[in-house]
């Protein structure tokens, strides 16, 4: 039997950070980023995400 495990992002703003919590069953993994972390994260996210878009619509015979 699988049991499957239930992942859970966390965003919160800190002073002057942003906190990212992940829930990985009962395991958590905290990064704090600051603000020039957090929009080049934001960029590569997109960039990555607009790949994996594009890469969908390749039909492979």
């Amino acid at each position: 039997m699988v049991h499957e495990i239930e992942r859970k992002i966390e965003l919160e703003i800190e002073r002057n950070r942003i906190r990212v919590s992940i829930f990985y069953g009962e395991d958590e993994q905290v990064i704090k980023l600051n603000i020039e972390e957090a929009r080049e994260l934001r960029k590569k996210l997109d960039k990555v995400l607009e790949d994996y878009s594009q890469r969908k619509q390749v039909r492979i015979d």
